[in-house]
């Protein structure tokens, strides 16, 4: 019987001198464990793998119609194929079950689907769609199409006097009393400047001389161009100067003031001189490889931008910096506007750093342009977070702004008015907020926090005084919609062990919740998924790390004294929660190897998301520093309380999962036995900046952090008793393929041996088929039961145990 590299050769190159055993893949894809057996679903790597076919699609993309009677959202239940695009369902406001909307209903319904802003009155409220404008009737529903042009209108906001204010193009342009008015003049390119036609000297000058003393025909043609430019001049003598952006620069946004009075123009300089990474895409259409455009390496150079403040009556401007006087900002500063207040008396700034070390919040008087620093924090690490840079705003009719920041080390949410006085706390804690809205009726906030636990997520209403009124409790991760009058809400729930659905419930009981949809199929839900414990163990620095623990007794199977280690992805991500998993299949994978006797311990690392900003930086210059000695002291944990053999403890993960698997092996000594890595950054130098250079700034600027952070460079370290599996997809446009290519090329100059490559060749960094997720986790199961399921498991010497036969 051929090996089982053999037979799927397509998808694997061994470049490795690992000895193969005589299993097919068959075999082990429809393994289904004792313990699993005679359920209706079936626990085997090939149905799991199959996720997306049985529990769907959850719902999302919530909305309320303006006039409140129905939801409208994207969902696609269980039963699908793998492949198979969500689709437009709606339901009641009231309640009731889903139907689903043809495209021709849902292109009727966005206009009444679109947000917009209200006007003072509340009787009329103004939406975009379809790159027009429509006025909407709130009490009745029926709309009023107020553009219909070629050109695309958008950001449209009602003006004091009772007109609509919108930008189409480059400019804001306003419409009272039938009229059109163009309220900015922004161009692009250097302005003319007098004497740009300079006075010919020379020859010119003698030529041009005589042509005039000579010919009756030239003297009055230039005594006309002569009268012509005087009467233009005339004639644009009481016009204000218009606003040129340089050519350099490309226009980003304009924030007009309510009454058009001013406006912040943001623009960027697109970077130069950079090189994007080319991709080949291998099984094309046509037989011939093809080449993806991808991205930039860290280091490259990056876009710049700038922030004017323009006044629209003079057409004076002046650059909005971030740095005002007495106030050191460090490098260079990029900006971005906030909005303007109610009058339209001040308007908001945002600014940080391009090293991203210092953010400010600013605030700027339109009659004056004079700027005020409002509030700064500085994280030497990098400034970050959950709500940061989109939770700010102005309470209503007022001068009093409110923002988010990490100064205490967690999100919280604080309000200061526009001249620097009166700075509040609203919330405090060692926790989080995740979101902050202003309700439409500007009475109080919608606000999503972590206060009950880092592991729940719950959403509320919050006055202006800090004071929250919970709509949901207990456990599991909640998200919700308000309707247009804020008396219904449609809530999003997760629990650990079931993916989100639908739910109503009026806002003043949201506990009676009715639930409106039920997406996975039954023979899903048949089977007894768990609800995987919660833990925290104690790091070597003394820090309690949470984890999930998955036990054998936990699905009926026995302990076999080896263990697993799941590395989650992203870095900035929280997979410990009481929500549905984003690594939905390896939750359910996690299910089948703890039925084989694997203890399955998923940590949230530092680096995670959910538990503030020293946890979110503590990965700073060193990725493979903390973020790995926290699954260290994991895998000791399990040596000292679930009774796991130290010599038998494996390894995996995907992205950056992929990437602490290789640190794991390379610099951990002989803490694990084994590892999958897939998709993994094997060198940070090759990823992207927007992502690297927060966290390792640019190589060229800190090669060490680079250094000690890369695996490629700690290849050497990597022993002949432990083993490596490598998966990659072959089109990664994110983590390229290249990555690990360079990898392999060290490995094998080092002369290493025990490791392994898999390659898929039609999969970006997200594997969509469920044949190469199959075959994947195929590979990952098979490396574990060969080389830690059972004791004395060693290098070349076949399976220790695997189904079929040991």
């Amino acid at each position: 019987m051929r090996s089982m590299f053999v037979r799927s050769a397509v998808a694997m190159m061994a470049i490795g001198a690992f000895a193969a055993p005589a299993t097919s893949q068959a075999q082990t894809a429809d393994f289904v464990p004792e313990v699993a057996r005679g359920e209706a679903f079936e626990l085997s790597i090939r149905n799991i793998m199959r996720g997306s076919e049985h529990i769907g699609s959850a719902p999302g993309g919530v909305r309320f119609t303006q006039d409140g009677e129905w939801i409208y959202f994207r969902w696609l239940p269980g039963g699908s194929a793998w492949d198979a695009p969500t689709k437009n369902y709606r339901v009641r406001a009231s309640g009731g079950t889903p139907e689903e909307v043809s495209d021709e209903q849902m292109e009727e319904a966005q206009v009444s689907l679109n947000q917009g802003e209200l006007s003072a009155d509340g009787r009329q409220r103004l939406i975009n769609s379809g790159g027009d404008i429509y006025l909407m009737d709130v009490r009745s529903g029926a709309t009023t199409r107020v553009t219909e042009t070629s050109e695309n209108e958008s950001s449209a906001q009602f003006m004091p006097n009772g007109g609509i204010m919108y930008r189409q193009g480059d400019n804001l342009f306003s419409i009272h009393n039938g009229m059109v008015r163009q309220i900015t003049d922004i161009r692009s390119g250097d302005p003319p400047r007098a004497g740009d036609e300079p006075e010919p000297e020379g020859l010119d000058k003698f030529l041009r001389d005589q042509q005039i003393e000579l010919f009756d025909h030239i003297r009055r043609q230039t005594e006309r161009q002569a009268e012509q430019e005087a009467e233009r001049e005339a004639a644009t003598a009481d016009d204000k100067p218009a606003l040129y952006i340089p050519p350099a620069e490309r226009l980003g946004g304009i924030d007009g003031s309510p009454d058009g009075s001013y406006a912040l123009v943001s623009s960027f300089i697109p970077a130069q001189d950079t090189r994007d990474v080319m991709v080949p895409d291998w099984v094309t259409p046509t037989g011939y490889t093809e080449e993806l455009n991808t991205r930039t390496k860290v280091g490259d150079e990056s876009s710049t931008g700038a922030l004017r403040f323009y006044n629209t009556t003079t057409g004076a401007s002046t650059e909005v910096s971030g740095e005002p006087d007495g106030y050191t900002g460090g490098s260079s500063w990029s900006a971005s506007s906030q909005g303007w207040n109610d009058a339209g008396t001040h308007v908001l700034v945002q600014a940080r750093t391009d090293d991203d070390t210092e953010w400010a919040l600013f605030s700027i008087e339109g009659a004056t342009g004079t700027r005020t620093l409002l509030d700064r924090h500085r994280d030497d690490a990098w400034v970050g977070g959950p709500c940061g840079f989109g939770c700010v705003g102005w309470l209503p009719e007022s001068n009093t702004a409110y923002y988010a920041s990490e100064a205490t080390g967690y999100a919280h949410i604080y309000s200061i008015n526009a001249d620097g006085t009166g700075k509040r706390a609203l919330t405090s804690g060692n926790w989080e907020v995740r979101g902050l809205q202003l309700r439409a009726d500007e009475e109080r906030f919608f606000i999503t926090t972590s206060e009950d636990s880092p592991h729940n997520t719950h959403i509320g209403f919050m006055s202006f005084d800090g004071d929250i009124e919970y709509l949901t409790s207990g456990v599991g991760r909640y998200d919700g919609t308000l309707s247009p009058d804020g008396e219904r809400i449609a809530i999003i729930r997760e629990m650990p062990n079931r993916p989100g659905e639908l739910y109503l419930a009026d806002t003043d009981d949201a506990s009676d919740m009715e639930q409106i949809t039920d997406t996975p199929t039954e023979e899903w839900k048949s089977f007894d998924w768990v609800q995987p414990e919660i833990i925290d163990f104690r790091a070597e620095d003394g820090t309690m790390v949470p984890a999930r623990i998955y036990r054998p007794e936990d699905v009926g199977g026995s302990a076999n004294g080896a263990a697993v280690v799941f590395v989650h992805g992203a870095g900035y991500l929280q997979n410990v929660h009481n929500g549905w998993s984003n690594y939905y299949r390896e939750y359910m994978f996690h299910h089948l190897l703890a039925a084989q006797g694997y203890t399955v311990l998923d940590i949230d690392y530092r680096g995670s998301a959910g538990y503030g900003s020293e946890w979110r930086t503590g990965i700073y210059r060193w990725m493979g520093g903390k973020d790995l000695s926290d699954q260290v002291d994991g895998a000791r944990y399990l040596v000292a309380n679930e009774g796991v053999d130290a010599s038998r403890i494996g390894i995996y993960g995907g992205s950056y999962g992929g990437f602490i698997t290789l640190m794991a092996l390379f610099t951990a000594d002989n803490t694990f036995r084994s590892g999958a890595a897939l998709r993994s950054v094997t060198d940070w130098a090759h990823y992207n900046d927007g992502y690297t250079s927060n966290i390792l700034n640019d190589p060229q600027e800190d090669e060490e952090a680079y250094r000690q952070s890369s695996p490629i460079y700690h290849a050497e370290n990597f022993r002949p008793d432990q083993h490596l599996l490598i998966l990659h997809g072959m089109v990664d446009t994110n983590v390229h393929f290249s990555d690990v290519v360079r990898l392999a090329q060290r490995l094998i100059e080092l002369g290493k041996e025990n490791w392994e490559f898999a390659v898929y060749p039609v999969e970006s960094h997200g594997f969509v088929e469920p044949t190469s997720w199959t075959d994947e986790y195929r590979r990952i199961f098979e490396l574990y039961e060969r080389t830690i399921s059972a004791p004395g498991c060693t290098a070349g010497g076949g399976f220790c145990s695997l189904p079929g036969g040991k």
